[in-house]
């Protein structure tokens, strides 16, 4: 994308990031901070306004956006490289204990791409360091999927999960339909209700349109199961 700032100036008002802010606030609070420790390293690949990475509790605090504009609205703990998520050469090793990333993967142009992606997030996390994946489930949003300029792959639960585990992770969580496809469809606005709304997985099924996943990186050999079969029983043990 030759202009990522200005493309996203045009997509998001800024009168819609307090009302953002606010969801992602209970999102963090009451959903994903079961995955982040308060002393964790933790990296939000391609951060956006940095909804995730300002509202989690952790250690240190990391993002990296192509988009400059992304600076301005991180908070001071936050530490900010303009970057691309497959060269996060600013890291080390083995160095992050969780690696997080939303409504991005769908914006790369090949699954060439998708994989050197996930080739950086396993070097910089340590052994057994988390990665957590929410995105646009194409299974179901198969139109609506491609009325942004700028989605360009197209990723079901089951496509990441198998990508994860070519790529040396481990699947401890995968949610076919978890959040609804935008803040501006059927997500209740309040917190109150947002947060009632994670409480209830079956709401889940009929609201929700984009998958989360949960893997980690692998302390030994992958395991000799087929691909197809590990991702399908993390699926079924899990409805």
């Amino acid at each position: 994308m030759n202009d990522l700032a200005a493309l996203y100036r045009n997509r998001f008002s800024e009168a819609d990031l307090p009302g953002k802010r606010r969801i992602w606030e209970v999102l963090c609070r009451d959903f994903f901070q079961q995955y982040v420790s308060p002393d964790d390293s933790v990296l939000d690949i391609a951060a956006g306004y940095g909804e995730f990475i300002n509202n989690i509790r952790s250690g240190r605090k990391f993002a990296v956006d192509l988009n400059p504009d992304t600076t301005e609205f991180l908070d001071d703990d936050v530490t900010f490289h303009q970057t691309a998520a497959d060269q996060l050469t600013a890291f080390p090793d083995n160095v992050l204990d969780v690696v997080f990333t939303s409504n991005f993967l769908e914006h790369l142009p090949d699954k060439a791409a998708l994989s050197r992606v996930f080739a950086e997030i396993n070097r910089v996390l340590r052994p057994g360091g988390k990665v957590l994946i929410m995105g646009p489930n194409i299974r179901c949003i198969p139109g609506a999927y491609w009325d942004f300029f700028d989605h360009t792959l197209a990723l079901s639960h089951a496509t990441v999960a198998e990508g994860l585990l070519l790529h040396g992770f481990a699947l401890d969580r995968v949610v076919d339909r978890f959040l609804p496809y935008t803040t501006r469809t059927a997500l209740p606005q309040h917190p109150l209700l947002v947060s009632l709304y994670l409480k209830f997985p079956l709401a889940w099924k009929i609201l929700g349109a984009q998958f989360f996943i949960v893997g980690h990186k692998e302390l030994a050999a992958a395991q000799a199961a087929p691909l197809s079969s590990r991702v399908a029983d993390v699926i079924s043990s899990q409805e």
